[in-house]
């Protein structure tokens, strides 16, 4: 009990050192690619933040299993490190003891996995896909602020307004810049508002205004006043949650609707807590290093091991997603050749650190030799 708590105390502290970095890193990476987007007038900048937890929770489960898997490579390594783990072994006890305390620790991080994995993660695309769909969806001239330039998603026009005249919906002193087929078109005006036809088309209404056609110094050159004017702004789009990709789909609706772009999804979804409970019994054996070397290797061998195991999750579930491969099939084999490769490790390990393997009786034919020979 004393061990299992010891050891349960520095998997904790170390699994919170490894989440903090690596979620220090994940949300560093988001931020910069949110800010951009938001920057580029891709996002409306006021859905920068609920977008940045929206990318973070989508990344979440990988960050689970990595934390739990090199936590658990991290403490055994530093127990071989140490020496720890030959007064273990010379207490006659087996590497397969840790199982259970290491599992203690893990089942909490696959069960979370999985938890956002089925339900969190599929949400939380959602979520971000709507915030997108709501900007692209919205009129050009609501999304730009007054005093400012602001260009069009069809990167034709260019827009500004002087401030909001009355209520939100309108705007006052519009100015539009329009470049189509080679032909300029400057469109100012006292007032502007946006409405939408029967269709669903939009249109950005003008009243009492100007509108210059070509260059004043050349002869196709016109100026015409209105009182009312129709600049179109974007037809109207099928919704991008309404014909989701799987990603955004609950797991009841990938079960209900079985095309293999939905399967694909699902066996990715499986995978993520399957691999989380497999890389935390394989950082067991893996964890061997030698006390009087360093660790490098066997954290070489890990990370490549993690991303083999990623990279053929991905490449099945690719073949799945084609129809190349059926999934009832797909989903399961992967999974079973890394636990026959753990289960030999643990045999290769439990066999290396056995009284009766020859390498072990060897060294400990050479101890007692040694410790008879005679001081000088």
């Amino acid at each position: 009990m004393i061990f299992q708590r010891a050891l349960r105390r520095e998997l904790v502290s170390t699994a919170g050192a490894v989440f903090t970095v690596l979620f220090t890193i994940t949300i560093t990476m988001v931020l910069i690619k949110i800010l951009g987007q938001a920057a580029g007038g891709k996002i409306a900048s006021t859905d920068v933040v609920a977008m940045i937890g929206f990318a973070v929770l989508v990344y979440m489960p990988i960050l689970l299993l990595v934390t739990g898997f090199f936590s658990v490579l991290a403490v055994l390594s530093r127990s071989y490190q140490d020496s720890e783990m030959v007064v273990w072994f010379s207490s006659g006890l087996s590497l397969s003891r840790w199982i259970r305390p290491i599992l203690g620790f893990g089942l909490p991080i696959v069960l979370l996995t999985g938890l956002l994995s089925f339900f969190v993660t599929p949400w939380a695309s959602r979520q971000n896909a709507e915030f997108r769909e709501r900007f692209e969806k919205s009129e050009d001239v609501a999304n730009i602020q007054p005093g400012k330039f602001h260009e069009s998603a069809s990167v034709d026009r260019i827009y500004s307004v002087e401030g909001i005249a009355g209520d939100a919906s309108k705007v006052k002193n519009v100015f539009v810049n329009t470049n189509q087929n080679g032909k300029t078109s400057v469109i100012v005006s006292k007032e502007g508002t946006v409405e939408t036809d029967a269709k669903g088309d939009k249109y950005l209404v003008l009243s009492q205004g100007r509108r210059y056609d070509g260059v004043p110094s050349q002869s196709d050159f016109e100026l015409m006043e209105f009182e009312r004017y129709h600049v179109f702004l974007a037809h109207q789009t099928p919704s991008l949650v309404d014909n989701q990709s799987a990603e955004l789909l609950t797991t009841q609706a990938l079960l209900a609707d079985m095309s293999p772009f939905n399967l694909s999804e699902l066996m990715w979804r499986i995978a993520l807590p399957m691999m989380s409970f497999t890389l935390l019994l394989l950082a067991i054996p893996l964890s061997f290093v030698n006390p009087r070397g360093g660790r490098s290797a066997n954290l070489g061998i890990a990370v490549l091991l993690t991303i083999t195991y990623l990279n053929m999750v991905k490449a099945i579930e690719a073949m799945v997603m084609q129809g190349r491969l059926p999934f009832m099939i797909a989903w399961w084999p992967i999974h079973l050749i890394v636990i026959i490769i753990i289960m030999f490790l643990f045999s290769w390990r439990v066999n290396m650190n056995s009284p009766h393997h020859p390498q072990a009786l060897w060294a400990s034919i050479k101890r007692s030799c040694l410790g008879r020979r005679a001081p000088r």
